[in-house]
């Protein structure tokens, strides 16, 4: 893919003077950050910055900023973008692929193993028992991210009215995600370049409350790297190679197996999906679940929430829950295959479609990336999706408590309305005293995600033991 031709271990000295860090010691370090990538996206970046700025000193402060930035303006995950691109600074195309290899590689293990026991096992009740817990931990985490996002992104009245309007189309009228998206960042981005302050803002995550890194004393420094104005003719060669890895497969699944094979579903939804997901996984999961649950019926609604409880207790990102969703539709219409065969495969292929445009985005846009800095439209339109998917994670939010907390939750239609609805005669009273504690140890006690989860699962366990849950 010409990286080979990239030399990324040519010994050099950086910018403070300490020698440039080899390869190897790059893979260690991006293994290590994969190791620790918890917490969802603003847990990852937080793990970023800690060991790549303060400890590291691969970038100063502002120079992460500025990628995290690029990041966000992107679909998909910004978290495992940023790897990509950070990786693609410190050794050019090959450390780029590595580093956001290793950043999904654990996750993808992991999401495996716990999709094949699920799928095998999900109706033992010991096993149902521990997950009936690990969705109340989830539901808090999922309100938690509602106030963290819209604490940063709801700056004025005009974004606020945003994150409203998007919750109402997309709750009461079933406004489809990608065109919610649209909306924001086009009256964004116009608002933008016609100097409306309103739509100024950035998109960050916080980051550390120390003192700042300055780029200046670190390797990268504060200077553009060479690869970044000379590398435009390898770049998209790159990009041509990874545009045929992601698009090739779809079309022969298409060409061999025909528009209604459940692979095929799979390889050209998720490929979509590649396309819109704005606004970090909370955000995506409400399509996903949509499509997943009411459309292809590949899951059950309480099921997916059971993935999200396992992308939320492996590392990774969060958005890895999309492979236990091609893993459980592929499993439950196996054709010619044995069902855990075919739910490998596609939980693989969900993960090969999802991420490799990943790739593509950065590598296509890293060498022109200082041309993005000071666009005041694309920040506008930034700030204003951030603002849109507020909305959207709080119709997550809702939408995932209905199922966590009643038994029987239907749909309402008329007067052009179509919203989810409960039988308020259907409230569990377990799962409601097990969201509630929950709720009290994200927002009161401030219980690490790792903690909540494990003890959610022992409660659900308890709980079931002294017979208060059947199955």
């Amino acid at each position: 893919m010409s990286a080979a031709n990239e030399a990324p271990d040519e010994p050099r000295l950086g910018a403070d003077g300490r020698p440039w860090p080899s390869f190897k010691e790059a893979l260690a370090v991006w293994m290590r950050v994969a190791l620790l990538s918890f917490g969802g996206p603003a847990g990852q970046i937080a793990v970023m910055h800690r060991i790549l700025v303060e400890e590291k000193r691969w970038l100063g402060e502002a120079r992460f900023l500025h990628a995290l930035n690029f990041c966000m303006l992107l679909p998909g995950p910004e978290a495992q973008q940023l790897t990509v691109y950070i990786g693609w600074l410190m050794h050019r195309t090959a450390g780029g692929i590595v580093a956001g290899l290793l950043f999904v590689l654990p996750g993808l293990i992991a999401i495996m193993i716990l999709s094949v026991v699920y799928a095998l096992y999900g109706n033992v009740s010991f096993v149902a028992a521990m997950f009936f817990g690990l969705k109340a931990a989830v539901l808090a985490i999922v309100l938690h991210a509602v106030v963290r996002i819209g604490s940063r992104a709801l700056s004025n009245s005009a974004m606020f009215t945003i994150a409203c309007a998007s919750f109402v189309a997309i709750f009461f009228f079933d406004a489809p995600f990608p065109a919610i998206i649209l909306a924001a960042a086009l009256i964004g981005y116009f608002g933008g370049r016609a100097g409306a302050r309103v739509f100024q803002g950035g998109g960050g995550h916080d980051t550390t409350d120390g003192t700042p890194v300055a780029d200046s004393e670190t390797i990268l420094g504060s200077e553009s790297p060479g690869h970044g104005g000379s590398g435009a003719a390898i770049s998209f060669r790159v990009c041509g190679v990874l545009g045929v890895l992601w698009l090739a497969p779809t079309a022969m699944l298409l060409f061999v197996l025909g528009p209604d094979h459940v692979f095929s579903d799979i390889a050209v939804f998720f490929s979509k999906m590649a396309v819109v997901t704005f606004g970090g996984a909370y955000a995506v999961l409400a399509y996903v679940a949509q499509a997943a649950v009411d459309s292809f019926g590949w899951l059950k609604p309480g099921e997916m929430l059971d993935g999200l409880g396992m992308a939320e207790t492996t590392p990774g990102p969060l958005i890895m829950v999309t492979q236990f969703v091609g893993f459980m539709g592929a499993f439950r219409d196996p054709g010619a295959l044995s069902p855990l065969v075919a739910g490998v495969l596609g939980g693989l292929l969900t993960t090969w479609v999802t991420f490799t445009p990943c790739f593509l985005w950065i590598f296509l846009g890293a060498p022109y990336i200082e041309r993005l800095r000071d666009n005041r439209a694309l920040s506008a339109a930034l700030g204003t999706i951030t603002a849109a998917v507020v909305g959207v994670i709080l119709n997550l939010a809702i939408w995932f408590a209905l199922h966590v907390l009643f038994r029987k939750v239907g749909i309402f239609e008329g007067a052009g309305l179509r919203f989810a609805a409960p039988d308020l005669a259907s409230l569990d009273p377990a799962s409601a005293a097990l969201s509630a504690a929950a709720m009290l140890a994200v927002f009161r006690f401030k219980i690490g995600m790792i903690t909540l989860l494990g003890a959610a699962a022992a409660l659900g366990l308890a709980l079931h033991g002294v017979g208060m849950v059947a199955y």
